[in-house]
């Protein structure tokens, strides 16, 4: 028990010198601790001091570089903001100009809707549709003809059986005196051409607009083809391309019966060509009968050249022998005259001899 007792008192004295003796250590590593720790301070500061300079000098070299390129790039943007505005502002000029254009236009527009508007109004009516195709047959015939040209065309011509053609050309044989007449059959066309109607309504509406077609091929063919009077055909003027183009494209019936009829019809563009051809024909007409009496003028005028000719002749021969006489004078003229001035000038011993030659000279 001593023993132990005396054991642990040697290990507790053991313990408080190991205690002791770390206690010591502890305090020289503390103390190199805090001088190591003081010197690191030191040269933290002084670290971070350089770095701050440096920092410093980078960061201003660096704003510096920014400014210079923040300056570049507002030069630049301001440079385009200048050609954009510029090409801006052409552009807005070109814009309200166009604006304008475009206002003016709608102006023509609502004027041109008005005036259609007016000319739907008028071809509502019969009789208005009516004149308005007689109005147009007459501008199409004076711009061929001329206006008031009565030797070859007239308008509201009264025929034998009391009707009045619209107009009528007095054509060169064969064609003859052939009569114009204008129609407008629009209803049953409008109806023809509606759009969304059914296949059935648009066979029945076709029957009714060739029933009105067909009423005035044959109103033409009773009232303006007269054996004797009139050529033995007449022309059908519709005033309208689409309803022309309608009849030659899906009514081809019509333009068979009309044929049948001698009526033809035709259109404004037709109409003019037509036209324009029996014009030609009458001034090539005009230009065979010049032609024969310039013919039988120059025949006139040679029998008077030929009788120009002799008259000449017989007066070329008289001024021959007028000639030759006159040539003879002169020569007997020109001997009396050396006569008179021998005779003035001469010696009656010395030249009695060569007087009496020059007498026998004279004589001759």
């Amino acid at each position: 028990m001593e023993y132990l007792i005396v054991g642990l008192l040697i290990i507790v004295v053991v313990l408080l010198l190991i205690l002791i003796i770390r206690k010591n250590n502890n305090n020289e590593v503390n103390d190199k601790i805090s001088r190591t720790e003081v010197n690191l301070v030191k040269e933290i500061g002084e670290f971070k001091h350089d770095f701050s300079n440096e920092l410093n000098k980078d960061f201003n070299l660096l704003n510096d570089r920014i400014e210079k390129k923040l300056n570049m790039i507002n030069d630049k943007v301001n440079e385009r903001l200048e050609v954009n505005f510029e090409k801006t502002n052409k552009t807005f000029s070109n814009v309200l100009e166009r604006l304008a254009k475009i206002d003016e236009a709608q102006k023509k527009i609502d004027g041109l809707s008005t005036e259609i508007i007016s000319l739907e109004n008028i071809l509502t009516d019969k009789k208005s549709r009516g004149i308005f195709g007689e109005v147009n047959l007459y501008h199409i015939i004076s711009s061929i003809f001329g206006e008031k040209n009565d030797n070859i065309y007239r308008t509201q011509y009264t025929l034998s059986n009391s009707s009045i053609a619209d107009a009528i050309v007095f054509g060169p044989e064969p064609l003859g005196t052939i009569c114009i007449d204008s129609k407008f059959p629009l209803e049953n066309y409008r109806k023809l051409v509606e759009r969304g109607i059914s296949e059935t309504e648009r066979e029945s509406r076709s029957k009714l607009f060739d029933s009105d077609v067909k009423k005035h091929i044959d109103a033409i063919a009773t009232k303006y083809i007269i054996h004797g009077e009139t050529s033995d055909q007449a022309i059908l003027f519709l005033p309208a391309e689409a309803i022309f183009a309608e009849i030659n494209a899906y009514h081809t019936s019509l333009v068979k019966y009309a044929a049948s009829k001698k009526v033809w019809i035709t259109s404004p563009t037709t109409l003019m060509s037509l036209l324009t051809i029996i014009q030609a024909v009458l001034k090539g007409l005009e230009r065979d009968k010049y032609t024969s009496v310039i013919h039988e003028e120059l025949n006139r005028l040679g029998i008077e050249f030929g009788r120009y000719k002799e008259r000449w002749d017989k007066l070329s021969r008289s001024i021959q022998t007028v000639n030759s006489d006159v040539e003879n004078i002169h020569k007997t003229t020109e001997k009396i005259t050396k006569r008179f001035d021998s005779i003035s000038n001469v010696k009656i011993d010395e030249h009695t001899t060569e007087l009496e030659l020059e007498e026998k000279d004279i004589l001759t």
